[in-house]
């Protein structure tokens, strides 16, 4: 039997669920996943432990389905769509913890970039309010706080584009793209065109040669390469 698999990188934890045809539940295996608060108001991820998961329940459904004869034919990622990371595309390293969507440090520039008369622009081109719960500006905090300082390739991107670049092979080949809904979640895409805005990119002080690709939602991202 021909099986689809999703897996579901979410705020609490990580799921992978193997469907058959007509939509129905084979198996699934789920991880708890840690969360973190700094201070008052922040809220963090540790990207390479939503990796590590991943990848862990994958594997364990991969596993149990074999035994039983079954054939995994496509992977599709669900995720907590305005979690930010920053990472290295050259080694995989990591400096900071993700910053995950409650997280509220960003409301201060929110609230610069609305004083300066931001706002309509942002929603003409972006369809969002300048609030900090989305991608955009957690980007700029990440920049400027070191998180990608000394990186051969510096990479920012919400958690499916960087589950698929680890899935597709990492420092070694992996694809890092997007679609969107991921990137109508980050302040940077238009709307219009589906493509990333120069505009915004030189609001929010994010280049955009740091950003996935954006694909097509069903596009054919890749081949998992398990590690």
């Amino acid at each position: 039997m021909d099986l689809i698999l999703a897996l579901d990188a979410g705020t609490t934890g990580v799921r992978a669920v193997a469907f058959d045809a007509s939509a129905t539940v084979i198996d699934s295996e789920y991880r708890e996943l840690t969360q973190y608060f700094p201070r008052p108001g922040e809220v963090e991820h540790d990207a390479g432990e939503i990796a590590s998961l991943a990848i862990a329940t994958l594997r364990e459904v991969v596993r149990r389905r074999r035994d039983q004869g079954h054939r995994i034919v496509a992977v599709g990622i669900t995720n907590q769509r305005e979690t930010t990371v920053a990472f290295d595309r050259a080694t995989g390293a990591i400096h900071h913890h993700a910053i995950v969507w409650q997280d509220r440090r960003t409301a201060p520039l929110c609230e610069e970039l609305a004083t300066r008369g931001a706002l309509p622009r942002v929603r003409a081109v972006t369809g969002l309010v300048l609030d900090s719960y989305f991608s955009g500006t957690k980007m700029r905090w990440l920049m400027d706080h070191g998180a990608i300082e000394g990186f051969a390739q510096p990479a920012l991107s919400t958690i499916d584009a960087f589950l698929l670049w680890t899935l597709t092979g990492g420092p070694q080949g992996g694809i890092f793209a997007t679609e969107p809904s991921n990137a109508s979640r980050t302040m940077l895409m238009d709307l219009e065109t589906l493509t990333w805005s120069n505009e915004m990119s030189e609001l929010l002080g994010v280049p955009l040669k740091y950003l996935p690709t954006i694909e097509p939602s069903a596009h054919h991202f890749g081949t998992i390469a398990m590690p």
